[in-house]
């Protein structure tokens, strides 16, 4: 037998107002869904390699959503200047949203997944210093004439390895202007990426050349005459020398020293000199020829001189002082 207990049955009044809070509850959550499907969300990792000079947030964030332009615009929003080539630069979370705000995005329309910090690094091509060598190496072995053998390359020094954008890298090696391929040369590589001038650094390459120096076998005085017994010729590299060193022996032999000179010491143009024919005092014969006419008279030296000298001579009929070319010891000559 069934019994009505009222405490037992639930009013149909509650009953209504239950299922009206479920239906809203049910309402509610399914609305929220389909508002979160429809927003775009913009997800940033905390780590993200990039090329290029810009930093745009297409390149360092997920952007997915379902408004095509929308996308296009995020993607498009710039957020910084790149870092250079193999450098990093961090951005926190407020410089991305306050980019946002400045390209008219409402905040409140997109989802956001941003981290504290996010550190964007550019992607590079590294040339190491060894590649670098072979460059220069490579343009000096072009340009230094290949019937010279007694050239050399002894030291090529790079100052450090080259960063670079990724592309496509093009190089040129160039000379200083106006020096010579020898001794301490200053050596210029311009790199290019994709056609375009980005790094230029200098190279110093040393050369060797190799040939005959008349050096001095042992001491000598100053004045002291030079015969055969006292030069030797001797390998060395030139480019460490003078100009005006002497290579060839019978340059020397017959001359004088112009000052004291060490053994084994490399013989240059200016310490050494032709021995005086005629000095001070020395009585000569004076010639002075013209067309046929020759005429000839005594003087005397007024100054030392050398084969080929023009030096001052007293005509010691008329007393006047002439010019004239030493001939030999006894000889001197007026030229007309």
């Amino acid at each position: 037998m069934k019994t009505n207990n009222p405490q037992t049955r639930m009013p149909k009044q509650l009953y209504a107002i239950l299922f009206c809070v479920l239906a809203v509850a049910l309402s509610a959550g399914i609305t929220a869904e389909l508002l979160a499907n429809a927003l775009t969300t913009i997800r940033v990792p905390d780590r993200v390699e990039i090329d290029g000079d810009e930093v745009l947030l297409g390149q360092i964030a997920e952007i997915q959503g379902s408004d095509p332009q929308l996308t296009r615009h995020l993607e498009n929003i710039l957020i910084g200047k790149a870092p250079l080539p193999g450098k990093s630069r961090q951005y926190d979370e407020g410089l991305l949203k306050m980019r946002l705000r400045q390209y008219h995005i409402d905040l409140s329309a997109v989802i956001l997944e941003l981290p504290e910090l996010v550190e964007v690094s550019r992607s590079c091509i590294k040339i190491p210093k060894q590649k670098i060598e072979e460059m220069v190496s490579g343009f000096l072995l072009q340009n230094i004439p290949r019937e010279n053998k007694n050239m050399r390359i002894k030291e090529i020094r790079v100052p450090e390895e080259v960063v670079l954008s990724k592309g496509q890298v093009s190089y040129k090696v160039t000379a200083a202007d106006n020096q010579p391929l020898r001794g301490k040369c200053s050596i210029a590589v311009e790199f290019s990426v994709n056609g375009s001038d980005q790094k230029k650094i200098w190279a110093i390459a040393t050369i060797e050349v190799l040939g005959p120096v008349v050096v001095t076998r042992k001491p000598l005085g100053r004045y002291q005459p030079i015969d055969e017994d006292d030069i030797e010729l001797k390998t060395m590299d030139l480019s460490d020398l003078p100009d005006d060193v002497i290579t060839d022996p019978e340059v020397i032999i017959g001359k004088r020293t112009t000052r004291a000179i060490g053994a084994q010491v490399p013989l240059r143009a200016d310490t050494v000199e032709l021995p005086p024919l005629v000095k001070r005092g020395d009585l000569v014969v004076i010639i002075a020829e013209s067309r046929g006419l020759k005429i000839t008279t005594r003087g005397q030296v007024k100054k030392k001189g050398r084969l080929g000298e023009q030096i001052p001579v007293i005509n010691l009929d008329s007393k006047k002082v002439l010019y004239a070319r030493v001939i030999d010891a006894n000889t001197v000559k007026v030229d007309f």
